[in-house]
């Protein structure tokens, strides 16, 4: 518990520290935010700086802070230096950037975005990658609340039930205007997210378990750990709980809704270590039940059902596990509504008419039910799912973090550019690794794949500094 407590307390003081650090990187000012100039009624729409916090929370904190970080835990005390390392360092960072920058370019989505500093071509190809995640998002974040729901209720509301009312749910979310549920139905999903980590916190505190801490040594305790290792498995594992690609897409729909560019550090960066401190709770609480029941358990749902009807007895655990519940809904809800805003922008059309929003979401809703069924026809159906969406949503942060750093550069941020250059480095390695080594990618194993992802981290860096050069000429010269 004490490397729990010192990792609590880093998360907090990195917000105030290197928070500061990078707003400062960033120079937020006064300028009128789109939200105003380009108000919509439906997209376009602000809002109070608390609730756009709270929806900004509610967008990223899906499974990954939650069930990311529980499967993370069976990677042993490693997976607390990651969460706090990653979440200052990494995450933070990559969710204030994308978001500022999307703020100052009128709302503007990720594709576009990264398009507008990595160029033309990798704008295409992240038109397509994004939405695909898009609908790997809505595939996966539907299983989970919907088998906890079920557990809950009647044997009659089983899961297939929870699946269909959470399914018309998303339709309705995505398709009115942001206003009308989200912005109406998420504080009280707050209530319950917030009383899920405050009342998981508090009881750990209470109970104290003798934990292992990082200086006994940081040993891969996964139950394959042989075939499962910490690099890259746990940081794509804990995705959301400490980096996450998906975050820069949800980004733009609150940076329609703001009123200030100054609030930029407490909505994206304080957003992103909220979800840090609730991705360190339950690999904290997830670590006690692993030492309690051993480590063959990989159902993560059984974690959360088990410690919060425990823990907080009959009433508190229900409304516990319907803060866990809330999380994955309140993401896939704004995935959709975020691909339907990617595609709007990609296609040029008005999202104000009802015929036009049709347009797009209907066959993006067919394509999320096809992947739907796949995942839910088996175990392995749901796995191979889901590993493609952490896969894909931490290769869409190494996009968002190069544009972010090109940006920098342009801005004459000087060296402040490796506040995202080492991190898009080292996720650049990660993402590489992963798919040489896992199963489902080229399975070429690990001591190969650490090789390669070696390789292809020293050639971004080298292409990077090409570029800078070739820019930094130009700009002597008045040509750029």
């Amino acid at each position: 518990m004490i490397t729990f407590t010192i990792a609590l307390l880093a998360l907090v003081a990195g917000y105030f520290l290197y928070g500061r650090l990078a707003e400062r990187i960033f120079g937020p000012d006064d300028r009128p935010t789109p939200a105003l100039t380009q108000a919509d009624g439906v997209d376009y729409i602000p809002l109070p700086t608390w609730k756009v916090f709270m929806i900004q929370f509610l967008n990223i904190a899906g499974v990954g802070p939650i069930f990311g970080a529980i499967m993370g835990a069976m990677f042993g005390t490693a997976s607390y230096l990651w969460i706090v390392l990653g979440s200052i360092f990494a995450g933070a960072v990559h969710d204030y950037l994308a978001g500022m920058l999307s703020l100052r370019n009128g709302g503007e989505s990720l594709p576009e975005l990264i398009g507008r500093y990595l160029g033309l071509t990798t704008k295409q190809v992240m038109r397509a990658f994004t939405v695909l995640l898009m609908m790997l998002v809505g595939a996966v974040f539907v299983a989970s609340p919907a088998g906890l729901l079920a557990k809950l209720t009647p044997e009659s509301l089983d899961m297939t039930f929870w699946i269909v009312v959470i399914f018309i749910y998303y339709v309705l979310a995505t398709m009115l205007p942001v206003d009308k549920i989200i912005g109406k139905i998420y504080p009280v999903f707050a209530v319950a997210l917030i009383f899920m980590a405050v009342g998981i916190l508090v009881m750990l505190y209470v109970h104290f378990p003798a934990l292992p801490e990082v200086w006994d040594g940081m040993q891969n305790t996964h139950p394959k750990a042989e075939t499962t290792p910490i690099f890259p498995m746990m940081f794509i594992t804990i995705a959301c709980g400490a980096i996450s690609g998906f975050h820069a897409t949800q980004s733009p729909l609150m940076a329609r809704c703001m009123t200030s560019e100054r609030h930029g550090r407490p909505i994206f960066y304080g957003a992103m270590i909220t979800e840090g401190i609730v991705a360190l709770v339950w690999a904290t609480v997830a670590t006690y039940f692993f030492h309690e029941n051993g480590m063959g358990i990989s159902d993560a749902s059984i974690v959360v059902f088990d410690i919060s009807k425990d823990w907080l007895g009959e009433i508190g655990g229900v409304l516990a596990i319907l803060g866990v519940v809330a999380a994955p809904i309140t993401s896939g809800d704004t995935a959709f509504r975020s691909a339907r805003l990617i595609v709007a922008d990609f296609l040029k059309l008005e999202q104000k008419s009802i015929r036009s929003r049709l347009y797009i979401c209907i066959p993006m809703f067919v394509v999320a039910t096809a992947l739907l069924i796949y995942s839910l026809r088996d175990a392995d159906g749901f796995q191979i799912i889901w590993r493609y969406f952490a896969w894909a949503n931490q290769t869409l942060s190494v996009f968002t973090l190069w544009a972010v750093t090109v940006w920098l550069v342009r801005e004459r941020a000087r060296f402040r550019f490796c506040i995202t250059l080492l991190p898009a480095l080292f996720m650049t390695a990660v993402c590489t690794s992963y798919i040489c080594v896992a199963p489902e990618g080229l399975n070429l194993g690990l001591q190969n794949a650490g090789l390669i992802a070696m390789g292809v981290a020293i050639v971004a860096f080298v292409w990077f500094n090409i570029w800078k050069a070739k820019y930094e000429k130009l700009r002597r010269e008045g040509r750029a």
